[in-house]
């Protein structure tokens, strides 16, 4: 994609560049990846959207696979709802074994389940064990999908895995088991994409802002209007674009293995956010991504 055109020139090019491509979101039924599942529906993609929610009443915060999946399809792609618990290896190894069977090929992987339990404040000693279920549905779900999905990528000769990652990885945020979950995540993908790189597989964590979600909305609502952040939020479909755009770009290998801000990456891509706006590192407040060691690229 080119820096310089407009929003609207630039989603009839994104509708484009993924049309019979096959992806994967998981955790998709609100947040995040509801915004990258039909950020890539736009983009023309065939979308496997997962997640436990049946109804937009299974949440407090609404959306379920059904209402995302349609709304990916209405965007210009074709959304396939499938309720997965990703706490379930047999679960996501059907679900893996069912794409193998309907397209014999995976284009791309966006790891995003995640299991959130709990305040956001007090020490870890003082919350229930049950975020610690972050490192299994958020971590270890994101190796059990990317195990299954690697051999169809490699079968196609050519993929894209992506962890969908954030500052936390670096810096404190929220509690000790998030941190190590997005840490891991990086780590992972890094260690992914060495032994992906002979082919043609791509592997990569992409660390999102702070996020105009469901969620979010709901927590500012409580807040006093002068302690309500003032940084202007991503959509979640910005990341999205984001990996439409590193899917297709001749850069894709030569990045995997990377942890990349969103942010940062949408500016070399030429990507921006919906309504035209270029979103914001934070870098220089909360932290870059490691480097990585010469065996993880060599």
């Amino acid at each position: 994609m080119k820096e310089g055109i407009d929003v609207a020139q630039q989603i009839t090019e994104i509708t484009r560049t993924l049309s019979n491509k096959i992806a994967v979101v998981t955790g998709a039924s609100r947040g995040a990846g509801k915004g990258i599942a039909i950020a890539l529906g736009q983009a023309g993609t065939t979308v496997y959207v997962t997640g436990r929610s049946a109804a937009n009443t299974d949440s407090p915060y609404g959306g379920s696979v059904g209402e995302t999946a349609e709304l990916v399809t209405k965007s210009g792609g074709e959304g396939i709802p499938t309720i997965v618990d990703h706490a379930d290896d047999a679960a996501v190894a059907d679900l893996f074994e069912r794409i193998k069977q309907e397209h014999g090929k995976l284009d791309i992987l966006v790891n995003n389940a995640s299991k959130v339990a709990g305040p956001a404040t007090g020490g870890f000693w003082e919350k229930s064990l049950e975020i610690a279920d972050l490192i299994t549905v958020g971590l270890r779900s994101h190796y059990v999908a990317s195990y299954y999905a690697a051999p169809l990528m490699i079968a196609n000769g050519k993929g894209l895995i992506v962890n969908t990652g954030h500052y936390g990885a670096v810096s404190y945020f929220q509690n000790p088991a998030y941190g190590a979950q997005k840490a891991g995540g990086d780590k992972m993908a890094a260690d992914m994409a060495k032994e992906l790189r002979p082919y043609n597989v791509a592997a990569v964590s992409i660390w999102m802002g702070g996020l105009d979600t469901e969620r979010t909305r709901a927590y500012f609502a409580t807040l006093p209007a002068d302690k309500i952040p003032k940084q202007k939020l991503e959509s979640p479909e910005f990341t999205g674009r984001v990996i439409a755009a590193l899917y297709n770009t001749d850069r894709r290998m030569n990045l995997s293995g990377q942890a990349l801000i969103g942010a940062e990456l949408g500016a070399i891509l030429g990507v921006t956010d919906i309504d035209g706006s270029i979103p914001m590192s934070n870098r220089f407040t909360m932290g870059g991504p490691h480097e990585l060691h010469r065996s993880l690229i060599d």
